[in-house]
């Protein structure tokens, strides 16, 4: 499902970013993925949305190798990907519904396909009653809901969160990552970054620990880890 093959990657600024690795998460893990600021988690992030590309070696998504793809492939790509930031990044005059409705909407999807797909996502993420509602109205956690409800109204194969509950309480956290593990259980890949070692502990998953661009380990679970 995803593959990382002797990736590398160093900035103009000459930090390393990431230094020859190599990983594999097959089609429906939940895996998370930890390390010190710095440690290359945003990068490897990156790297599956072809925000960056690799300075050696190749990332492959569902047997497509992203690191190659032409331009015009790209929005195809992340179309199979659905990504939830720290900072929900919702469109503040758009209510509820209209937010999530916008991922189908810039694909061209049919009026009726869209209706069906965004109430079956409010739904699932329990917000059926908050559909006409702006973002302003809402607290953080059912800000965080509906960017999550955006990422999979697409059905898509991959879910990618970069630190999903940097902004939220520990309980709201628990809630969203109760979600993804929801998600997870429809067989969607999730992959996770975080550095909050409680939320680590909590979920009991694959964990794969970056320090200094390498993979430090794989399948930690549940150990210290202090971010600097």
């Amino acid at each position: 499902m995803i593959e990382f093959k002797n990736v590398s990657k160093v900035y103009e600024n000459g930090s390393i970013a990431l230094d020859d690795v190599s990983l594999f998460i097959d089609k429906g893990e939940f895996v998370v993925v930890v390390g010190h600021s710095g440690a290359g988690k945003s990068t490897l992030f990156k790297l599956l949305t072809h925000e960056v590309v690799p300075d050696s070696g190749s990332v492959l998504v569902n047997d497509v190798d992203v690191t190659r793809i032409k331009t015009s492939k790209i929005p195809m790509l992340r179309r199979k990907l659905g990504v939830v930031f720290q900072d929900f990044r919702l469109l503040p005059n758009k209510t509820v519904f209209e937010n999530i409705a916008f991922a189908l909407e810039v694909i061209e999807e049919k009026p009726s396909v869209i209706k069906e797909k965004v109430e079956h996502v409010l739904e699932l993420v329990g917000l059926e009653d908050k559909a006409n509602d702006l973002p302003e109205d809402l607290s953080g956690g059912e800000q965080q809901r509906v960017a999550v409800a955006r990422a999979i109204v697409n059905r898509p194969l991959v879910l990618i969160a970069d630190e999903p509950t940097g902004n939220l309480d520990p309980n709201t956290s628990k809630d969203i990552v109760d979600l993804f593990k929801h998600i997870n259980n429809f067989g969607t890949t999730v992959v996770m970054v975080t550095h909050n070692m409680d939320l680590v502990t909590y979920l009991n998953k694959r964990v794969i620990q970056l320090e200094g661009g390498r993979v430090k380990s794989d399948n930690l679970r549940g150990a210290e880890f202090n971010e600097d």
